[in-house]
């Protein structure tokens, strides 16, 4: 069976517990798109397009949340 290798930063958080609430640390985005990230990235495999390291907070985010024009720069003014 083939893993898809995924490369983070080293200094990203630890992947949280099963369950547990989203920390930023990047995994689930570069592994596959959420619904979102499929329309922004245009793929349904691999690194989502929005994915985004933020150097304040030492963690990832979604761009599509914290600036959505940079991830899409198509995204109609309505829902913005």
């Amino acid at each position: 069976m083939d893993f898809p290798v995924i490369h983070l930063r080293a200094d990203a958080p630890a992947k949280p517990a099963v369950g547990a609430a989203c920390n930023g640390c990047g995994v689930c985005c570069a592994w596959q798109p959420c619904p979102l990230g499929v329309l922004v990235s245009g793929r349904r495999h691999g690194m989502c397009a929005a994915l985004r390291w933020d150097d304040s907070a030492g963690l990832y985010r979604c761009a599509m949340v914290a600036a959505p024009e940079s991830a899409w720069p198509a995204l109609p003014r309505l829902l913005r």
